[in-house]
């Protein structure tokens, strides 16, 4: 007779109920589409609605954010060893002429990923390899897991050599602030950038864009600098992501790789430039998560389900949430220049009174 236990991760979840609203709309311009779209964001923080609604009339009222994917790719790393450094030196250097092969067995692992390239790091007789891969719609973690997995499969019988060590060496780099992740990026890598005359910044953000630029230089810059950041200059990227995280299904994780981006603001003539860099934004519209129903309505309100655009589906939500960070930033930097206006929108809309 068997005793069948059932352990707690295998009962009826328990459903969380986060706060949902959905602000802007904002008039978003990019290669890949044009349209005014509403920002779905779930959070706790109640000012970041207030905020990101501001940033994007302003935006708005300044003809509308353009924004730019610079590239796309999910990676995975894994780590071998072998006796000698020249060992995983010379097996290092062949493997690049050896991508095709590669290639070729990565498409028997997925109908969707596709092996880009392969990026070794010697470290003595270790040899990390960082494989990086498009992923069609999918956000692509266990897909480029599987991937590598069946590539690592590979390398330990093409090369005898070598001795497995790990699926994943910390070389990818998934979930953690770093510097390769920075440079090459991780998911999708997207910049959004707006004008905005000094009349507009004054009537909506009542601010000045002289005054914005000299807080982005002393505070994102500077104080980002002494505090030792990497490769990031920024107010607060993670609550849009966050909360936009939240509201589209996505592994809300990603947003310490995520929150890793620049803020770039300066004068020109008498508008304010300001953009936002995201080199890791870790986006899908297909996969776990994206069958909840709350989930699916947002990502059909943002246009993002759409069935003869296979592959866009995803591009088009990293843009939207890159859009959402710079609403947000820009807000939160404009409302920092004023002495005393962010504790006193803190406390209007968060601090609870005795009755």
């Amino acid at each position: 007779m068997w005793l069948i236990v059932k352990h707690r991760w295998q009962q009826q979840p328990l459903l969380a109920t986060i706060p949902l609203r959905r602000v802007g709309p904002v008039l978003i311009n990019s290669s890949d589409f044009s349209a005014s779209v509403l920002l779905p964001l779930a959070t706790l923080e109640a000012p970041l609605w207030p905020a990101t609604q501001r940033g994007a009339t302003t935006c708005n009222q300044a003809g509308g954010l353009s924004v730019a994917v610079i590239r796309e790719n999910m990676t995975r790393s894994v780590v071998v060893s072998a006796t000698t450094v020249s060992i995983v030196a010379a097996i290092a250097a062949e493997l690049p002429v050896r991508l095709t092969e590669m290639q070729a067995i990565v498409s028997l692992s997925s109908n969707y990923a596709q092996l880009i390239t392969v990026q070794p790091q010697v470290v003595g007789s270790l040899l990390y390899l960082r494989f990086v891969f498009t992923t069609a719609d999918a956000a692509g973690h266990n897909m480029a897991t599987l991937a590598a997995e069946r590539l690592l499969e590979w390398l330990l019988a093409q090369y005898q050599e070598l001795a497995y060590v790990a699926i994943s060496g910390n070389f990818c780099t998934d979930k953690k602030v770093s510097a390769v992740n920075s440079i090459l990026g991780r998911g999708k890598y997207v910049v959004a950038e707006v004008n905005i005359s000094a009349a507009i910044c004054q009537r909506f953000l009542k601010t000045t864009p002289a005054k914005i630029v000299d807080l982005h230089i002393k505070k994102n810059l500077l104080g980002s600098i002494i505090a030792g950041s990497i490769n990031s200059a920024n107010a607060h990227f993670a609550n849009m992501l966050l909360a936009i995280y939240l509201a589209t299904g996505q592994d809300v994780a990603n947003i310490v790789e995520g929150s890793q981006g620049l803020v770039h603001a300066e004068l020109r003539d008498t508008s304010l430039y300001f953009s936002v860099t995201l080199p890791n934004i870790i986006v899908g519209t297909v996969g776990n998560g994206k069958d909840l129903p709350f989930v699916r309505d947002n990502l059909q309100l943002l246009g993002c389900l759409q069935a003869d655009q296979p592959g866009q589906n995803a591009r088009r939500l990293a843009i939207i949430v890159a859009a959402a960070v710079l609403c947000g930033e820009l807000s939160l930097l404009a409302a920092q220049t004023n002495p005393g206006e962010l504790m006193r929108t803190h406390l209007e809309l968060e601090r609870k009174t005795n009755a």
